[in-house]
Formats: structure tokens, sequence, C-alpha cells
């Protein structure tokens, strides 16, 4: 999906990804949690923020099932890959990629021909344990 540059960018973005979820269940009976739900739109929002802030023109957002995860695929056209800033309690904001790397059963952030591709993957249901799953390498 391009999404445009606009201020309502990030909650369009996050609303397909509802209503990707909604088409996933109707048309597929996929088993999706609350949880993994909430965590795809925060991730969501998190990367289409900072593709909003860091990279003039479109933004590409994909959204798949990937065996037992959801894929978020978020395109920009700033080629400067992200880095998580050490932890700094004293920091205000600036806390989008940890957020995103701590919820994330797995993180890659690859350079394009133009731009770069970060990728996100998330557990489709909870564990029945309750623990969360750490993030393995893509």
């Amino acid at each position: 999906m391009a999404l445009g540059g606009d201020d309502t960018v990030i909650a369009q973005a996050c609303h397909l990804a509802v209503g990707f979820f909604t088409r996933v269940q109707a048309d597929h009976g996929l088993p999706v949690s609350q949880r993994a739900m909430d965590l795809t739109q925060l991730v969501v929002s998190e990367l289409v923020t900072n593709a909003r802030k860091n990279a003039p023109g479109p933004i590409l957002l994909d959204l798949r099932i990937t065996g037992d995860t959801v894929e978020v695929v978020v395109w920009d056209s700033d080629p400067v890959l992200p880095v998580a800033r050490a932890a700094d309690v004293g920091r205000v904001g600036q806390h989008g990629l940890e957020i995103v790397m701590a919820v994330a059963q797995a993180f890659e952030a690859q350079r394009e021909p133009v731009g770069k591709r970060i990728t996100v993957r998330i557990a489709l249901l909870d564990d029945p344990a309750g623990a969360i799953a750490g993030r393995r390498p893509l």
C-alpha cells in the first residue's frame, strides 16, 4: 500500500492494518490475538512515523502473513538505517525503535537501491503460558 505524506498518514496506516486483520480473519478464518493486532498497530505507527519524519516522498506499507507471524514491511526513500539508541531515562521521546524491537519476534533494516526497507515480524497468537517470545533474526 502506498501512503501519502500528509498529516493523516499514520492514522491511515493503522486503519489499513486493522482492515488487513479483519480480512484475514473473515476470508481465511485465521486466528489472530488481540495482542497481535495491538502490537501490529503500534509497530506500524512507529515505523510510519519515523519514515514520515526522516524521508521525503512516499512510504510503502506491506502486511502479510508468514507462517504464524504477521510481517510488517515499511519502505521509505531515506537510505540511512535506523539505530537503536542506548537506554537513557532522561531522554524524552525517540524511543520508537526500542519499542519496536522489544515487541518484535524479528527485526531487519536493509538498504535498497533507493531508500531502505524495515521488516518486523510479530506473533499472531499469544503464548499459552503468557511468556513473551524473544526476538530472533530473520
